[in-house]
């Protein structure tokens, strides 16, 4: 059964009001850092009162855990995507590329190392880390166990677990090298990328 058309628009306009809070309030974390960057701000950002934003969010930390939820799914649907990939070194490089030219496609690998750094202080967010990362742990795992004619690369289960958490750090590895060493050579990187991924797929 349909939603009725009045409904269906203000649930629209909710989304988008929302992405557009969590836009603003991202820029903001990067510019000024959490602790610098109050519901004011952001709402100076996001081009809206304070009093409207709070009808989205009832605190700057339900902002913060609802960006980890949206990279959570963006994260999925990348993992996904890898399913039939022909080279999984290009895309590893072209991840490198994203996070040093702030690609919004992709979290930016500086707002990365600012929510790394709020878990150690803040329970909320480091609980939702943790249940991120292994969630997205599992996709990997689900990914490198598939059966190389459903996309896979025929790993066994518990081979590939364990792989999915050397995948994670790696690829936040080259989320920091692309933040202290944007200049990085490409034929060096591409090298250490494809060592990397000549003994990830390995039976």
């Amino acid at each position: 059964m349909s939603l009725p058309s009045s409904t269906s628009k203000l649930t629209q306009r909710a989304e988008l009001q929302r992405e557009r809070i969590l836009n603003a309030a991202q820029t903001c974390f990067i510019e000024q850092g959490f602790h610098a960057a109050g519901m004011a701000l952001i709402a100076q950002a996001a081009d809206m009162s304070p009093s409207l934003i709070y009808r989205y969010f009832d605190s700057k930390n339900a902002i913060i855990l609802a960006i980890v939820e949206q990279q959570v799914a963006n994260g999925r649907t990348a993992i996904r995507s890898l399913y039939y990939a022909p080279d999984f070194a290009a895309a590893a490089y072209e991840a490198f590329t994203q996070w040093r030219t702030a690609d919004p496609r992709i979290m930016n690998a500086a707002l990365f190392m600012e929510m790394t750094a709020e878990a150690s202080r803040n329970p909320a967010l480091a609980s939702a880390f943790a249940t991120s990362d292994q969630d997205l742990r599992n996709e990997i795992g689900n990914w490198l166990s598939a059966s190389v004619a459903d996309g896979g690369k025929g790993l066994s289960v518990e081979i590939a677990q364990s792989r999915a958490l050397s995948m994670q750090c790696f690829m936040e590895g080259l989320a920091i090298r692309a933040l202290r060493e944007p200049d990085l050579s490409p034929e060096k990187l591409k090298l250490a990328i494809a060592h990397f991924v000549e003994g990830m797929f390995a039976v």
